[in-house]
């Protein structure tokens, strides 16, 4: 069953991990989708925020991201550049720990877990492996995330994946909605808007 089409907004509200709140505006062209959204949160009793620019092919795959960031620590500013084969730049430096990731997963955002959703389309009891280029929010530190994805039965319109990302010991059941943005994520942020 395909996807249906992106809202122009989303929101969600932080909670759990961090208490904040999150926007993001969705556009579709001819060339793919552009995901231009803030977050501002506290988290272990540190305010930051995150702006960010995700730029996607037609095939839901990461081709640009820029990110701002700042906090008590200072202002920064951070460019992820995708090949499209899986090789990555950071500010303009090759990234060979970055190879084969196809995704980008911002830690201050739930709209990123979108991203491998769309792109592998997994049919029911489909699963798939899905390394993904990972952003701290505080600092914007990059890392390689290993993460994966099952496809559940349906819950009446809302899609369920079960999504484990080992590095953090988190694996639990993540609900979207049929354009395949999240709606709840547990223990990270509900969908509000």
């Amino acid at each position: 069953m395909a996807f249906a089409e992106l809202p122009s907004t989303a929101a969600w509200r932080h909670r759990g991990a961090r208490d904040g709140f999150e926007v993001v505006f969705l556009r579709t062209d001819e060339s793919g989708r552009r995901l231009e959204g803030q977050t501002a949160a506290v988290e272990d009793g540190l305010a930051w925020s995150v702006r960010y620019s995700i730029a996607l092919d037609a095939d839901w795959r990461t081709r640009g991201t820029r990110v701002e960031g700042g906090s008590a620590t200072g202002q920064r500013t951070l460019t992820l550049e995708a090949a499209g084969d899986g090789s990555w730049r950071v500010d303009g430096e090759p990234a060979p720990q970055l190879d084969g990731c196809l995704d980008v997963d911002l830690e201050s955002s739930a709209v990123t877990n979108a991203l491998p959703v769309h792109r592998l389309d997994l049919d029911v009891g489909g699963a798939a492996d899905a390394p993904a280029v990972y952003v701290r929010a505080l600092d914007l530190a990059v890392e390689r995330l290993e993460q994966r994805y099952v496809r559940l039965d349906d819950a009446g319109a809302e899609r369920r994946y079960r999504y484990a990302a080992p590095a953090f010991r988190f694996e639990d059941e993540l609900t979207y909605d049929g354009s395949g943005l999240v709606l709840d994520y547990p223990g990270i942020a509900v969908r509000v808007a």
